[in-house]
């Protein structure tokens, strides 16, 4: 039996929405910083995390970004930064380990520090950009202020000893630490400096009468046996494989006309992880008082902040979720878009505990907007714990993991294209191409462009 070739027909879909009417558009806004275009439909993608919360359609500015390595994840992530810094936000990349954000931010005529050993160094007890807003705030203001640089303070200095001795810090071990901070401060507050891990360590081991007391030492020899581990910790951050990094006074400082900031850790990519982890949680720590001083200064500026690999500093040690966490919050409701960038969730289960793997697990499922790349099957089927996809998106999804041709040439099959979710929403697929300006300031295989061996 012949079958005839069914007939083509073009229109609009005001014209023939009566044979087909399924054609709809997504009814995603134009407004905000231009993705791309539908894969389906054509229309124009923005994507603005502050609006969409304004207009009730997520509940935080959080994003997630997931995708294969090589297939866009740093190019749509660098492409909402430029905008939003267009739309006049703040940009911050707290601990860019590969350095990859460098040619970016200045770019944008924001600073990018270096950090590592004969470059930049950071003070983890430095109360940072900070420091301004408490000596021109008065009254309860002030105290308001001081009391949030103490438990910055407090909180980074528990996870630097956490990674040191790959181990949780005892109730007596953060007891002495409160009195050892808040003496070397007041002490370097006198002489109008900021405290350093060496002044913590002197506290300790001269022992005040505090010390004493939370220990229950009878005597000095009593107390310096007790403090000896702790003791031991702190003076590794001086004199072990971190030396001269976080143990002297900051080489940087914030200027508040600085739109753009980036601590730049990339010299120490190839440092264990410990090492890096630190890096990441004292940048993170340092970084994260801008919002705060733009509040205090009656400045307020809306920041975007990047977090790539963000698992090289939670996986330390055990109890670095929390602490890590915990030296953040402050950002919360405070006017920050958090960009959370991985190739994958099963980065979790390298974390140490199972406590930890699921405290990471909620942290990545209190994103708002969650963007997927090109990710296999296997990597869907965990991504289910933090946001729901149909068969339609998941096939989509995969198709753009297929690797591609083995002619030289031809584009990856997945490169530019991602599917924008947000809660029990149907998915937004988005095609992004980049203008040639984006291409070189975005590329992240410049390593490779002088090499030989064939590779282009």
């Amino acid at each position: 039996m012949n079958i005839d070739t069914g007939r083509s027909y073009q229109g609009t879909t005001t014209q023939v929405c009566g044979l087909f009417p399924f054609a709809a558009s997504s009814g995603a806004q134009v407004r905000g910083v231009p993705i791309g275009r539908d894969m389906h439909t054509a229309e124009p993608i923005g994507l603005d995390p502050g609006q969409w919360l304004q207009d009730g359609l997520i509940t935080n500015t959080g994003v997630w970004i997931q995708a294969q390595p090589g297939v866009g994840k740093s190019a749509i992530s660098k492409r909402i930064c430029t905008g939003l810094v267009g739309f006049g936000f703040g940009m911050v990349v707290p601990g860019d380990v590969k350095g990859e954000y460098t040619p970016l931010v200045e770019a944008l005529g924001g600073v990018a520090y270096r950090i590592g050993r004969g470059l930049h160094t950071v003070n983890p007890l430095d109360a940072g950009p900070l420091r301004a807003a408490i000596d021109a705030a008065t009254g309860s203001r002030r105290q308001e202020l001081a009391e949030t640089v103490r438990a910055r303070r407090l909180s980074l200095l528990e996870a630097l000893v956490v990674i040191v001795q790959a181990g949780p810090v005892s109730t007596m071990e953060k007891r002495l630490l409160a009195v050892a901070v808040d003496t070397a401060a007041a002490t370097a507050e006198t002489a109008g400096s900021e405290p350093i891990i060496p002044d913590v360590v002197r506290v300790l081991a001269r022992g005040t009468d505090e010390c004493l007391r939370i220990v229950a030492a009878r005597d000095d020899h009593e107390y310096a046996r007790e403090t000896r581990a702790l003791r031991a910790t702190l003076e590794l951050l001086c004199e072990g494989a971190i030396r001269g990094l976080f143990d002297g006074p900051s080489t940087i400082a914030y200027d508040a006309s600085t739109a753009v900031l980036s601590l730049d850790i990339s010299a120490l990519d190839g440092d264990a992880d410990d090492v890096v982890a630190a890096a990441m949680m004292c940048s993170s720590a340092w970084t994260s008082t801008m919002v705060e001083s733009s509040l205090a200064s009656g400045r307020r500026r809306n920041v975007v902040e990047v977090s790539d690999e963000l698992w090289r500093r939670l996986r330390a040690a055990p109890g670095l979720v929390e602490l890590s966490d915990r030296v953040t919050r402050l950002n919360r409701a405070r006017g920050v878009v958090s960009l959370q960038i991985t190739h994958s969730l099963s980065d979790l289960e390298a974390l140490p505990t199972e406590q930890d793997r699921a405290k990471a697990r909620g942290m990545a499922a209190r994103n708002g907007i969650v963007i997927l790349g090109g990710l296999d099957a296997a990597e869907l089927d965990r991504l289910s714990a933090i946001t729901p996809l149909t068969s339609g998106e998941r096939a989509l999804v995969t198709s753009w993991a297929a690797p591609p041709t083995w002619h030289r040439g031809l584009a990856h099959p997945g490169r530019g294209k991602y599917l924008i979710k947000s809660g029990e929403r149907l998915g937004l697929p988005v095609a992004m191409s980049l203008s040639p300006s984006e291409r070189e300031l975005y590329n992240t295989d410049g390593a490779w462009a002088t090499t030989g061996g064939g590779v282009a």
